[in-house]
């Protein structure tokens, strides 16, 4: 029994077969798995957290036909010449001591395909394509291809399959009456929605035989109406352990819905009730999942007897050696996962190779290096941001000598800005690990010491990330009083009044709106549930019930001049819960503006040509950034070797993503 997570690392004994501790890595579409020239590399990304100690690994969503791809001729498990190219992924994995499962994922109408299908011929919200109407040959077809997918992954070396049932793709919309509007055996009543995912089951379960892990994800609130009541979805998981599910994992929301579930701004392991309720309710194991990043939280899910097991996906991304080093005692060191989506998530959605803001390595392991250096050197790396944290510290790691200059009192640069904006707290995580780096690797750390290029020339090349100045707009009135840039209300905490003009509607903007439209009632747990509409009882179908949302302290105008929506250059996959963060507190957000001038009555702005008067306590300026290059070009007036990285490089719009891969990157070539 381990002494530090006594439960989190329990062996898990699943009858034929034994997981080393109670962590899933959960199914995560990379971009590795469409392409069979990625195989290795894929191969090297699964290898890399079985060596961190994963209990079992579940990879990205394989289609069992091609009616089921995610896009066009993209990952699927339909022919032993694929299961043959699948064998160097599992090799590697078990000569880690890892298990690991193909996930079985048919997109239905999430198909980004001209070819997709679905129980009933209703387009998706999210797609461009209206899917076609399944026949009765076709969806009895489709549970063969399902049967035989799971004869080719126990061909192809994986230790089980994973069904996804969950998340709006086509087996959970065989299961709500939202997405399955027919009359025949397979629609209608409660009972035949769920002769799909019965039936599928059913034939994995006799291909695979009974000694083949079969993991079935099992959507527990749907959070879209015409969803699942908790009385079909108990009924279901009943049904299917009847059909032999070794486990059940857990899925939360469909894509399309209104309901954050994953973001930073959901609170840690907000869904672990429901999980709960689930195993009170069969008598398989049970995985608890989303917004699970620490090994503590993990570690009171599973004592609590909230859940068997905890899903992990993005939090493997950010640090495949998360078991191992909680294993050993040092939780402090994992690299934690801050669920902003940006380099993960928002690449999927974008068809590209997924990776991890704070871990630039995830899905590059054969790529992006950090090999020991044969030309030692001393380094001066100056600012303590993002980006000079990644250079220093992965260059220290190869074996540099670095000295990291800052010039505030702390490391971090603007994740001190980030993590005091509400839901943003994870943020602070980041630095922590930042830290414990900088102590391990016995980096010389200067705070307060704002060098000069004089103080340099002793070392052999200096890394400048400096970062950004805020930069001014000009308007006529801009020295006014109650004029204030963003890093007077969250640097200096200037006082702000209770109606406020933020000017200019990016990231920085969409934060300081957050941060000002935050009230005490929203740092409650209960009071995330109650703002969008979550039913915690589990009462209402798809546990949804009508928002309360607790009023703004403030009344705040988001400005840009752009005439675009505001907001719209945020992540794909999280922009549009910032958007709604501050619908639902009545911010007036308002694009093609052109600012006139600040005075004692306010700020003056034209929209669309009609002149408006915003009768304003304050005007915060969130308008953009400049690079702070100053350095950099009185050291290379010296000679002297110089790199510029992250803000002081590019400052368009602050990007942490950019920042910690370039100074990496840097580091690992140098």
């Amino acid at each position: 029994m381990n002494e530090h997570y006594p439960h989190l690392l329990q062996p898990l004994d699943l009858g034929f077969t034994t997981l080393r501790n109670r962590v899933l890595m959960g199914s995560m579409h990379t971009g590795l798995e469409d392409r069979f020239y990625h195989i290795d590399k894929l191969a090297h990304y699964f290898a890399e957290r079985a060596r961190g100690g994963v209990g079992i690994m579940v990879t990205g969503g394989f289609a069992p036909n091609r009616r089921g791809d995610l896009l066009p001729l993209g990952s699927s498990m339909n022919s032993k010449v694929t299961a043959l190219l699948h064998r160097h992924v599992t090799g590697k994995v078990h000569n880690e001591g890892g298990k690991i499962a193909l996930q079985l994922l048919h997109a239905g109408r999430y198909g980004y395909t001209p070819y997709c299908v679905s129980p009933s011929g209703i387009k998706s919200p999210i797609s461009p394509f209206k899917p076609k109407k399944m026949s009765a040959k076709l969806i009895r077809s489709t549970i063969d291809d399902y049967a035989r997918a799971a004869e080719l992954a126990q061909f192809a070396g994986y230790d089980g399959v994973e069904i996804m049932g969950s998340e709006g793709y086509l087996i959970n919309q065989f299961l709500a009456q939202r997405t399955n509007q027919r009359t025949d055996e397979w629609g209608g009543s409660a009972e035949n929605r769920m002769r799909f995912p019965i039936e599928v089951v059913r034939a994995v379960r006799k291909a695979a035989g009974p000694h083949f892990i079969v993991i079935y994800r099992i959507s527990l609130m749907d959070l879209v109406e015409g969803g699942q009541t908790w009385e079909e979805v108990e009924a279901l998981a009943k049904s299917l352990e009847a059909e032999g599910v070794t486990l059940f994992n857990t899925g939360i929301g469909w894509h399309e819905a209104r309901i954050p579930t994953i973001v930073t701004s959901v609170p840690r392991g907000a869904f672990a009730f429901a999980t709960a309720r689930l195993k009170q309710a069969v008598n398989v194991p049970v995985c608890a999942s989303n917004r699970i990043n620490t090994p503590e939280l993990a570690e009171q899910i599973i004592r609590d007897g909230e859940a068997d097991m905890v899903s992990m996906a993005r939090p493997l991304l950010a640090d495949p050696h998360f078991v191992a080093k909680a294993e050993a005692g040092r939780g402090d060191e994992i690299n934690t996962c801050i669920a902003c989506n940006q380099a993960c998530l928002d690449h999927t959605f974008q068809n590209k190779r997924a990776s991890c803001l704070v871990n630039p390595q995830a899905c590059y392991e054969t790529e992006l290096r950090y090999l020991p250096t044969l030309n030692k050197q001393r380094l001066a790396v100056v600012g303590a941001g993002p980006a000079g944290l990644a250079a220093a510290t992965v260059a220290a790691e190869r074996g540099h000598e670095v000295t990291l200059f800052e010039a505030d009192h702390q490391i971090g640069g603007q994740f001190n800005i980030a993590k005091q904006i509400p839901g943003k707290e994870d943020f602070a995580d980041t630095l922590r690990y930042f830290q414990r780096r900088l102590d391990r690797l016995g980096i010389e750390v200067k705070l307060e010491h704002r060098v000069q290029a004089g103080e340099l020339m002793e070392f052999d090349a200096v890394v400048v990330a400096t970062g950004i100045m805020p930069r001014t707009p000009d308007i006529p009135g801009i020295d006014h009083p109650k004029v204030l840039s963003y890093l007077d209300v969250m640097v200096h905490k200037k006082p702000v009044g209770q109606s406020v003009a933020v000017i200019g509607a990016g990231g920085i903007g969409f934060d300081i709106s957050e941060y000002l439209t935050h009230g005490a009632a929203d740092a409650e747990h209960q009071q995330w549930y109650r703002q969008w509409g979550v039913d915690t009882q589990l009462a209402h179908r798809a546990a949804l019930v009508p928002a309360e949302v607790a009023p703004s302290p403030r009344q705040v105008y988001l400005l840009q001049r752009k005439t675009s929506a505001p907001g719209k250059g945020l992540g794909k996959t999280s922009g549009w819960v910032h958007r709604a963060q501050l619908k639902k507190k009545q911010v007036e957000m308002l694009a093609g503006v052109t600012y006139e001038r600040i005075d004692d009555d306010g700020l003056h702005i034209t929209v669309e040509g009609a002149p408006r008067t915003l009768p304003v306590h304050n005007v915060i300026i969130c308008a953009g950034q400049e690079p702070n290059r100053e350095l950099a070009e009185a050291l290379r007036a010296r000679g002297v070797t110089t790199h510029v990285i992250g803000g002081a490089d590019v400052a368009l719009e602050l990007d942490a993503k950019r920042a910690i891969r370039q100074g990496s990157e840097l580091a690992a070539s140098l």
